[in-house]
């Protein structure tokens, strides 16, 4: 089969490697219809180098329709059509009854101290191999896919496998009180739906901030008050700016749907850029034990929040010695909640949302549709921030 393949810094290939089959009774095998490229393959694809192997198969946001399955996947059989979140987990361990499906006891990868499996996200998560690809095995499919009705195209249900969960989630731990205000930082696909569900919930004053206009104008027309990073001069001008509109005090919640890719930061990006530099296996120790992150977002979201609120962090972050100003958090009682989406825990609630009303804008979410023979140029793009490209799709 085709396959997305890591290969080296900013140098993904799509090469035929072996088609994928079942190793576990808890197996099954998806023929892929669509995968999403996301924000954190870009991580992938410069900053997290040194924990890439090349051949590495790229991707994790997968729908499509089942080939085969083990012997013990009860509800699913060849020819039902589902969408594989990005985690690998089992439903039935205390983490996943816990409704933390991103720290499944079954799957987490000790070896590195790390939470559940990821589907194409470096060793540190288990090395399993993406969904950038035509055919995809699916550990745990007792538990991990959604199945979802024939009918509508692809991208009606492709986000439950990162997007949505991810925005939902990062709406939810910010807590945004009934009528009240929620700044988001980042506005590209996990930032945009964000900004999107918290109007739906009923925020009376989103923001949103970015420096792309392209991004910038698609969250305007979904009726978010968007601030231009390029208008201000520093990170003073911005919080004041919002503050403004807040009454003084700053928004009840700030969303950093950023993280480690964040613009501003030339101490991180610098340190970043020299650990690429090193072979893997020292690369992969110093990033360990003293990797730092580009705080700006995440600095600017701890300035922004009014006292009391609170601080949502869905961007990833991978330092390991990131200084974080605890004087001023403590100082002014923020709350901080993170992690990666657990995806199961918020299907039942995003699912009836999915409908010809559309109210997420998902059917017209994606800017570019491309044949998955074209990734090396989607990432280009995507990283690049050219062509306008916000959210690209990839069509085996």
């Amino acid at each position: 089969m085709k396959a997305v393949t890591w290969q080296g810094k900013r140098d993904v290939r799509v090469e035929n490697v072996p088609d994928p089959k079942i190793e576990e009774p808890t197996d099954a095998v998806i023929r892929v219809t669509s995968s999403g490229l996301c924000g954190s393959d870009l991580h992938l694809y410069e900053v997290l180098t040194p924990f890439m192997t090349p051949g590495d198969i790229l991707g994790h946001e997968p729908m499509g329709v089942v080939e085969e399955v083990g012997s013990e996947v009860p509800g699913l059989k060849p020819g039902d059509r589902v969408v594989v979140p990005f985690q690998i987990a089992c439903g039935h361990c205390w983490m996943c009854g816990a409704g933390l499906p991103t720290q499944c006891e079954t799957t987490q990868v000790t070896e590195e101290g790390m939470g559940a499996a990821l589907f194409g996200y470096t060793k540190l998560y288990g090395g399993v191999p993406g969904g950038q690809a035509e055919y995809l095995r699916v550990p745990q499919a007792q538990f991990g896919p959604i199945k979802v009705p024939e009918g509508p195209a692809d991208d009606r249900y492709l986000y439950l496998s990162d997007v949505l969960p991810t925005a939902w989630q990062a709406v939810q731990y910010a807590d945004v009180p009934a009528g009240g205000s929620v700044a988001v930082l980042g506005l590209g696909p996990i930032g945009d739906m964000s900004a999107r569900i918290a109007r739906l919930q009923g925020a009376e004053q989103v923001f949103g901030v970015d420096l792309v206009p392209e991004r910038l104008r698609r969250a305007r027309e979904r009726g978010v008050e968007t601030f231009d990073l390029r208008d201000f001069d520093g990170r003073k001008d911005l919080v004041d700016a919002i503050r403004d509109r807040t009454g003084g005090r700053g928004p009840d919640a700030v969303i950093d749907a950023v993280g480690t890719e964040a613009h501003g930061s030339p101490v991180g990006r610098a340190a970043q850029q020299m650990a690429g530099l090193l072979p893997n296996a020292w690369a992969s120790k110093l990033t360990e034990k003293a990797g730092t992150d580009r705080l700006a977002a995440l600095l600017t979201a701890i300035d922004l929040v009014r006292r009391g609120g609170t601080v949502s962090l869905s961007g990833v972050y991978g330092g390991a010695a990131s200084p974080l100003p605890l004087l001023t958090m403590f100082d002014k009682q923020i709350q901080l909640r993170m992690g990666q989406a657990n995806v199961r825990r918020w299907v039942d609630d995003i699912l009836p949302l999915l409908t010809d009303d559309d109210p997420l804008g998902v059917d017209g979410f994606a800017t570019h549709h491309v044949p998955l023979t074209e990734a090396p140029h989607a990432y280009e793009i995507f990283q690049k921030k050219e062509d306008n490209a916000v959210k690209i799709v990839m069509k085996p």
